[in-house]
C-alpha cells in the first residue's frame, strides 16, 4: 500500500452556514469560519472539507448552484474565500471544496438557456424527453420528490432531477459539458485548493434506456450505471492527475467489489470514497452488522484501494443519537465512537460539533424543519392519508436537520452563534453542551478526539496497520487488532449500555499490555487474570508485547 498524505490526514467538516456567524444575519459565513480556524487547528486536524459556498439560490442549502465561478453573497465573496484559503494553509491545513456537478439549480444560466427552446445549443446539456401517454416518461422516483421527471409548459417536455425540482441534472453525455465542469474544476484547483469532496458522483451516468423499473422506491437505478467509470477517468486523465490533490466521492448504492473499481490505485479514478452501507442502510445501531461492513470492506480494499471513516455528516443525524446514548452515556458513547472510528481502517470525518459531542434535536412540528427532504416526504405522507404526529414520529430520528443546527460555541444567546435570529432554531441543551465548557475541561470529548487525532500523527499502526475483527459474532463487543511489523494494538469497544467481562484469547494472554487510551476518567482500568470487566460503553486501546 503506497503511503500517501491524505491517508495519513484527519478531515474536519464544516458546514458553514450552521458554524459561525459573524454579521449577524443568522447564517453562518466565510468570515466566521476564519474566525474559528485556530479552534480547528487545535483539534489537530489537516483538512476542512467545505461544504458549498458558490452562488444559489439555496433551495438544497446550496446544492443547487446557479454559478460555479462566485461565492454566494450570504457566505461572503470572493476576497474573503481567497483569505480564508490563505490562513487555512497559513495553519498548516489544507481546504477541499464540494464539487457538485450531477445537477446544477434550474437558474443557472446553462439551465435557463437549455429550456428556452428544443433548438437551443444547450438544449442536450441536459435530460429531457417527451412525454409517455400524456404522461411522464416513465416510473423513476427522485431523491426528494415521487417522479425524477418535471413537466416544462414551454417546450412541452419534461426533464429531469434526480434530486429537488429546482435541480435539473446534467447530460455528462454531452462532451461539450463534460469540458465545462473540467473547466470549473481547474479554476479552484488553479487557485490552490487541496481537492474535492465529490457530490453523488456516481449519479453522472444515466441508465441506457428510459424504460419503467420494478420497484420505483427503490433508487439505485440512479448510480453506478455503465459508463461512469469511463467519465470519472476521463476526469482525472484531463484534471485530477495534474494537482497532488484529494478526492473523496459520495458514492451511495455501492457494495465493497463495486467501491474498489472507483478507488483501486490502478485505475485512477478516485482516490477514496464515502459509502452508506452504515449511514443509509443502518438506521440504528447494529453492532454485529457493523463489524460486517467493515470487514468486507477492508477485505476489498486492502491492497488497493482506501476508505472513509465516518458515522454522521451534514445528512445524516449525529452519530452520538443516532448510534449512541446521548442521555445518560453521552460522554461516554461519544467517546466509544470516536475511537472506533480513528483507530479502524481508512481516513477518520469528523463532522462540526461532534467533537463536543452535540446530539440530535427533537422538533415536534413540521413548520420547524428546514431539510427539503423530510418536508417533501412528510407532505406525501400525510397527503396519503396518515397522520402529522404519526408521520413527524417516524421521519423525525434521520431528518437532515439532526446535523444542522448550529455550532453550540458556548451558552449564552442562541448558542454564541450569532447575534441575530438563526436560520435554524438552535438545540436547546447548548446551555450544557458546548465548545466554551468543553475547553474547560480536561476529560471533555474535544481533548479526547484531540489526543486520538494525535496518536494517529504519532503510530502508523493506527493508518497503515493490518486489521482484524477478534470477535465478530459477538452483539456488544467489538475487539479487533491492528498490527504493523512486530507491533500488536487491540482496539475493545463495549458498545452497550450493560458492563460485559471481556477475556483476551490464548494468543494474548500472559503478555504485557500497555494502555494507550481509554475513555473513563473516574477510575483505573482493572486487569485481572486477562479479564476486564467492561463499563457501559468503555473503549480501550492496548499496546499488546
Amino acid at each position: 500500500m503506497k503511503k500517501t498524505w491524505w491517508k495519513e490526514a484527519v478531515v474536519y467538516q464544516v458546514y458553514w452556514r450552521s458554524f459561525y456567524d459573524s454579521d449577524g444575519d443568522g447564517y453562518g459565513d466565510l468570515h466566521g469560519l476564519i474566525k474559528k480556524l485556530d479552534y480547528i487547528k487545535n483539534l489537530g486536524v489537516d483538512i476542512i472539507w467545505l461544504n458549498p459556498i458558490y452562488e444559489s439560490p439555496d433551495v438544497d442549502n446550496g446544492y443547487d448552484i446557479s454559478n460555479y465561478f462566485s461565492i454566494t453573497p450570504r457566505a461572503g465573496s470572493m476576497e474573503i474565500w481567497d483569505l480564508l484559503l490563505t490562513e487555512v494553509h497559513n495553519r498548516g491545513m489544507k481546504l477541499i471544496m464540494d464539487l457538485v456537478v450531477n445537477h446544477t439549480s434550474s437558474a443557472h444560466p446553462w439551465f435557463i438557456e437549455s429550456r428556452s427552446s428544443l433548438t437551443n445549443e444547450k438544449r442536450d446539456w441536459y435530460i429531457w424527453q417527451d412525454p409517455k401517454n400524456g404522461q411522464e416518461p416513465n416510473n423513476w422516483r427522485s431523491y426528494f420528490t415521487p417522479s425524477v421527471w418535471e413537466f416544462d409548459e414551454l417546450t412541452n417536455q419534461y426533464y429531469m432531477h434526480s434530486f429537488a425540482v429546482q435541480q435539473p441534472d446534467l447530460n455528462w453525455k454531452n462532451p461539450k459539458v463534460r469540458e465545462a465542469i473540467y473547466d470549473m474544476m481547474r479554476f479552484w484547483l488553479d487557485k490552490g485548493i487541496d481537492g474535492f469532496r465529490m457530490d453523488v458522483i456516481n449519479l453522472l451516468a444515466k441508465p441506457k434506456d428510459f424504460s419503467n423499473v420494478e420497484n420505483p422506491d427503490n433508487i439505485q437505478y440512479l448510480g453506478n450505471n455503465p459508463g461512469i467509470h469511463k467519465y470519472l477517468r476521463e476526469m482525472n486523465d484531463k484534471v485530477l492527475k495534474h494537482y497532488d490533490i484529494m478526492t473523496v466521492g459520495e458514492v451511495p448504492f455501492v457494495t465493497p467489489e463495486m467501491g474498489k473499481q472507483y478507488v483501486a490505485e490502478e485505475n485512477k479514478e478516485l482516490n477514496t470514497l464515502f459509502h452508506f452501507q452504515v449511514a443509509d442502510d443502518m438506521p440504528t445501531w447494529d453492532t454485529i452488522k457493523y463489524k460486517s461492513i467493515q470487514k468486507d470492506w477492508y477485505e476489498a480494499l486492502k491492497d488497493s484501494g482506501w476508505n472513509s471513516q465516518f458515522l454522521n455528516n451534514h445528512d445524516h443525524t449525529r452519530q452520538v443519537t443516532r448510534y449512541g446514548n446521548d442521555e445518560k452515556y453521552r460522554v461516554e458513547s461519544a467517546k466509544l465512537l470516536a475511537t472506533m472510528l480513528h483507530t479502524l481502517p481508512g481516513t477518520p470525518y469528523i463532522f462540526q460539533g461532534e467533537e463536543i459531542g452535540m446530539t440530535g434535536v427533537n422538533y415536534e412540528f413540521i413548520e420547524e424543519y428546514k431539510d427539503i427532504a423530510m418536508i417533501n416526504k412528510y407532505k406525501e405522507e400525510v397527503n396519503k392519508g396518515r397522520g402529522p404526529k404519526e408521520v413527524i414520529q417516524s421521519l423525525k430520528l434521520l431528518s437532515r436537520d439532526n446535523s444542522r443546527t448550529p455550532v453550540q460555541w458556548d451558552d449564552t444567546k442562541n448558542a454564541g452563534f450569532t447575534e441575530g435570529t438563526p436560520w435554524i432554531n438552535i438545540n436547546p441543551n447548548y446551555k450544557t453542551i458546548n465548545v466554551k465548557s468543553a475547553l474547560k475541561d480536561p476529560n471533555s470529548i474535544f481533548y479526547y478526539y484531540q489526543k486520538l487525532i494525535s496518536l494517529r500523527k504519532k503510530h502508523e499502526i493506527m493508518v497503515y496497520g493490518e486489521y482484524e475483527d477478534l470477535l465478530p459474532e459477538d452483539k456488544h463487543l467489538y475487539v479487533y487488532t491492528r498490527k504493523k511489523e512486530n507491533n500488536v494494538w487491540m482496539v475493545i469497544l463495549n458498545h452497550s449500555d450493560l458492563h460485559h467481562v471481556f477475556k483476551f484469547s490464548t494468543p494474548y494472554q500472559n503478555k504485557k499490555k500497555n494502555l494507550i487510551i481509554n475513555n473513563y476518567q473516574d477510575a483505573e482500568v482493572v486487569l485481572e487474570n486477562d479479564e476486564i470487566d467492561l463499563r457501559p460503553y468503555e473503549a480501550l486501546v492496548y499496546q499488546i508485547f
